[in-house]
């Protein structure tokens, strides 16, 4: 399946932990298609932000269930997503606005 660069990358994930990884390690966190692979992500934020990517690491998380506290009953499921971490080569930054 052929994925847009736009459609491969859904949006930065910016919690505490994220940002911990981005200023120690040179590392950013990215929500990714789920049907993409290291190969398109790797080209996708290379060339959406113009930097140089060392290495790629995904996870796939699975739908949870949701629970009404009050009924004691499950009303649905989370939805299913899958996670990037990208590490970047030394000297390279990307600016998402944080």
């Amino acid at each position: 399946m052929k994925l847009s660069y736009e459609e491969v990358l859904i949006r930065p994930v910016l919690t505490e932990k994220a940002l911990n990884l981005r200023d120690k390690y040179n590392k950013y966190t990215f929500i990714v298609h789920p049907d993409a692979n290291k190969h398109q992500i790797k080209e996708a934020v290379e060339k959406i932000f113009g930097v140089k990517v060392v290495k790629v690491n995904t996870m796939n998380y699975k739908p949870k269930p949701r629970r009404d506290i009050r009924r004691r009953r499950i009303m649905g499921r989370t939805s299913r997503y899958k996670k990037a971490i990208v590490t970047l080569a030394e000297g390279h930054r990307i600016d998402l606005g944080v």
